[in-house]
C-alpha cells in the first residue's frame, strides 16, 4: 500500500485510455506509488472513463485536450496503439512528461515523428517495457553488469503465452514480432547492454490457422547478433498449455545467470507417484504486477529528481527496428542487418 503523503505535493498524472491496461496503471498510481496521484482519466468510451474515475475518486475528462490544458504534470498514454503518436506529439507540445505503453507505433517514420516531438520539447519520456523492472530479469542484468558471469556469450529468452489473443486483436497488433517478441528484443538489449546488429527469423503457424489468414505466425525462433559478438536465441509461442512462461538466461565466460518462472506458491507435494508442483501464473498481470509498480516508481523518481527516465527514446526505437528486421528476414529467408533504414 502507498504510504501517507509527504510534505511534497504528489505528481499529478492524467491517464489517457483506461481499458484493461490503463485501468491497471491508474490503480497502481492511485494506490501503490509514493509521490504520485491520478489527476484525471480519459477514455474514448465515456462510460468506461466514468467507471474508473468513480473507482478512484477522480474526475473523468471530457477530452484529451481537457487533460493537456489542465494542471497534470504528466500523462500516461494507455490507449490503442494507433493513437499513441498524435497523443505523444500533443502532450509534448503541452509540456507534459510522457509515459507511453508500447508500441509507440508500428511504423518507423511515425515513431520517429513522435520521438522528434519529445526531443524538441525536451519533456521526459518513458516507454512501457515493464519487464526490465521484473526483479528476476533485473537480477540477470545485474549479474552481467557486475561482471559476475564474465563476458556474455549466449542469451536464451523464452516467451510463451497461455493462449492466443482474439482474431480482432491479431489484425491490428503488428504481428508476433512487433506485439509479443518486441518485449524480448528489448530484453536482449537490456541484459547484455549491447545493441543488435543482425537478425535471422523463422516462424510457423502451429496453433491456429487464423494467424496465417491474417498474415501472421504463432510460433517463432529468432537469432540475434549483438554488437559485441554475443548471440541471443529467442523463442515465442502463442499457446503454452501449462501457463505463462517467461525465462531469461545469460551464459558468459565465467558463469551463467537465469531467471525462472515464479510459481503460484512454494509448496511441493512428494508422493510415491512423483512430485507435484503448483502452477505457473496464467495471466501477464499475475506474472508482472511487481514490475508495473517498479516501472512507475522509476518514472516518478526521475521526474522528482530531474533525472532522465530509465527507458527512453532509443529504447522505444531499437526494438521496433529489430522487429521490422525480423519480419523482413522471415519473408526473405535471409539474415537482415539492423540499422536506421530497416523497413518492414
Amino acid at each position: 500500500m502507498k504510504s501517507t503523503a509527504t510534505a511534497v505535493a504528489p505528481l499529478r498524472i492524467g491517464v489517457i485510455g483506461v481499458g484493461r491496461i490503463g485501468r491497471m496503471h491508474a490503480h497502481v498510481l492511485a494506490h501503490q506509488i509514493d509521490g504520485a496521484a491520478v489527476g484525471t482519466v480519459y477514455d474514448a468510451r465515456p462510460l468506461t472513463a466514468r467507471d474508473v474515475a468513480a473507482e478512484l475518486g477522480v474526475p473523468a475528462a471530457a477530452s484529451v485536450e481537457e487533460i493537456l490544458d489542465g494542471d497534470v504534470d504528466a500523462v500516461a498514454i494507455c490507449s490503442t496503439a494507433d493513437t499513441h503518436v498524435e497523443l505523444m506529439i500533443a502532450a509534448a507540445a503541452a509540456g507534459k512528461a510522457v509515459f507511453c505503453e508500447k508500441p509507440v507505433s508500428l511504423e518507423l517514420p511515425e515513431l520517429d515523428r513522435a520521438l522528434a516531438a519529445i526531443e524538441t520539447a525536451g519533456v521526459p519520456f518513458q516507454i512501457g517495457f515493464n519487464r526490465r523492472f521484473d526483479p528476476a530479469h533485473a537480477a540477470v542484468r545485474e549479474a552481467v553488469a557486475s561482471g559476475a558471469v564474465g563476458d556474455p556469450h549466449l542469451v536464451r529468452i523464452s516467451s510463451r503465452d497461455p493462449e492466443p489473443p482474439p482474431a480482432e486483436y491479431i489484425r491490428t497488433s503488428g504481428g508476433l514480432f512487433l506485439d509479443m517478441m518486441i518485449h524480448d528484443f528489448d530484453m536482449a538489449r537490456y541484459v547484455t547492454a549491447s545493441e543488435v546488429v543482425e537478425v535471422f527469423a523463422r516462424g510457423a503457424v502451429r496453433i491456429d490457422p487464423a494467424f496465417e489468414e491474417e498474415g501472421d505466425i504463432d510460433t517463432a525462433l529468432v537469432t540475434l547478433v549483438h554488437e559485441d559478438g554475443c548471440l541471443t536465441a529467442i523463442d515465442n509461442s502463442r499457446r503454452a498449455a501449462y501457463g505463462y512462461d517467461q525465462r531469461v538466461e545469460v551464459f558468459g565466460s565465467d558463469g551463467m545467470a537465469a531467471s525462472e518462472n515464479p510459481l503460484a506458491h512454494m509448496t511441493r507435494v512428494f508422493t510415491g507417484t512423483g512430485v507435484r508442483c503448483p502452477p505457473l501464473p496464467y495471466f501477464f498481470l499475475e506474472r508482472y504486477m511487481p514490475s508495473y509498480v517498479r516501472e512507475w516508481e522509476a518514472f516518478v523518481a526521475a521526474l522528482q529528481t530531474g533525472s532522465p527516465p530509465p527507458v527512453s527514446v532509443n529504447d522505444a526505437r531499437a526494438p521496433l527496428l529489430i522487429g521490422l528486421a525480423a519480419w523482413q528476414s522471415l519473408r526473405t529467408g535471409q539474415p537482415v542487418r539492423v540499422d536506421g533504414d530497416v523497413a518492414r
